[in-house]
């Protein structure tokens, strides 16, 4: 089974595709249990494809199975499969799922051979479920051993990229209560993005999902593109101007769980902190802000600038996803590249270990004390509020004499 597109995807204009949802609804309709949605798929306005999701709303129906059998074609097998006769779902189908009370079933897919490819109808198939689900629908697709046409092989192949679960030989199904598949949809619109931009797919090994190789030859490229360093640097930025403003306001007063702007979500160790040690905390993103602006790229030199880092990316993560307008303006006249934005691969490539992230568990209270057992065990450093600001590595130590942005 392939899950790479011909030379027909890498050359359509897939940065434009988008999807027109229709269903026309009866005020007084004795079956509103079931509704068809027909989906339109465009290209820069030009049509280039279509599906249809029906949408079985169990508690809405008198009786789901008959009124899904009713739909004729695919919609029936599944009703046939998950219902029984008095329209109540099967045992094996929930023993199967996590808490569906809905079922979507996604099939009549066609589309014009430029966007044929499994990864543009999982993007498309995963814009559907965001569209017309909950956490309590099951998303049914055909199964990969029962496909009749080319539109429903796409659709199971599809499937199986969005995490579903082979239910029979002819239905798989994907469950909205499981996390794996919001994170599988993530992954098929990386790789959406990385063809529209570049003609080619971001590397990415199907039987390890952990790798995430972009350099030649599998080994991972440690290098910041320039969006990203951007990006990073104006969420610290952002920080920056949000923790100073906490440390005026706060001054020498003890901190409680999400109080102030960003010293309220360092971990509870660094609550009762005097204000020195918060000012030494605030520079900690000043110094890498301004590492970003000098170099391009960062890397935490104490505990204070990991954890400051960690906050960064978080930020930025939330930039990209909330304010689209800032990061244009943020990156306008920089390249662009497939590594733009992925934030998760910052958090694994820019630190040594995540140890700081420990001090959030209240389950590990204690552990930054050097005579702690974990502590031990594990060989940690540096965990003490005292000594956030030791540099790991003195001769990598910044500038004593660099002073405080605010005084």
């Amino acid at each position: 089974m392939s899950t790479h597109p011909g030379p027909a995807a890498a050359g359509a204009d897939l940065a434009r595709l988008a999807l027109d949802f229709h269903h026309t609804h009866q005020l007084l309709d004795p079956a509103a249990g079931v509704q068809t949605w027909e989906v339109r798929i465009t290209a820069a306005g030009t049509p280039v494809g279509s599906l249809t999701a029906v949408r079985g709303l169990y508690w809405k129906s008198d009786n789901l199975r008959e009124r899904m059998a009713d739909e004729q074609s695919f919609p029936a097998l599944v009703a046939a499969q998950l219902l029984d006769e008095e329209g109540r779902f099967t045992y094996e189908f929930e023993e199967f799922m996590e808490s569906a009370s809905s079922i979507l079933v996604v099939d009549g897919l066609q589309l014009e051979d430029a966007f044929a490819d499994p990864v543009v109808v999982a993007v498309v198939v995963a814009a559907v479920i965001d569209r017309l689900t909950d956490n309590y629908f099951a998303v049914v697709l055909p199964g990969l051993d029962a496909c009749a046409d080319a539109g429903s092989v796409l659709l199971a192949e599809a499937g199986r990229l969005l995490s579903a679960r082979e239910f029979s030989e002819e239905l798989q199904i994907i469950d909205n209560a499981l996390a794996s598949p919001e994170e599988a949809a993530q992954r098929v619109r990386m790789r959406l993005r990385s063809l529209a931009r570049h003609g080619q797919l971001a590397a990415w090994d199907e039987e390890d999902d952990e790798g995430d190789g972009w350099g030649e030859e599998g080994e991972e490229d440690e290098e910041l593109t320039e969006r990203t360093a951007a990006v990073l640097r104006a969420a610290l930025e952002e920080l920056s101007e949000q923790i100073w403003q906490d440390v005026a306001a706060v001054g020498e007063a003890p901190l409680g769980c999400g109080e102030g702007r960003v010293l309220g979500l360092l971990p509870p160790i660094t609550f009762g902190q005097d204000q020195k040690w918060r000012r030494q905390m605030a520079r900690c993103f000043d110094d890498l802000a301004a590492e970003l602006a000098e170099t391009g790229t960062v890397r935490p030199r104490c505990t204070g600038e990991e954890m400051a880092l960690h906050l960064g990316i978080d930020r930025a993560k939330s930039l990209t996803l909330n304010r689209p307008r800032l990061v244009a303006k943020t990156v306008a006249g920089l390249g662009e590249d497939h590594r733009d934005f992925d934030w998760d691969w910052c958090s694994t490539v820019l630190f040594e270990d995540h140890d700081v992230l420990m001090l959030f568990d209240a389950s590990l209270d204690g552990i930054e004390d050097r005579g702690n057992e974990i502590n031990q065990a594990l060989g940690l450093a540096n965990l003490a509020a005292a000594e956030w600001f030791k540099p790991f590595r003195p001769r990598q130590a910044r500038d004593p004499d660099r002073g405080f942005r605010h005084s």
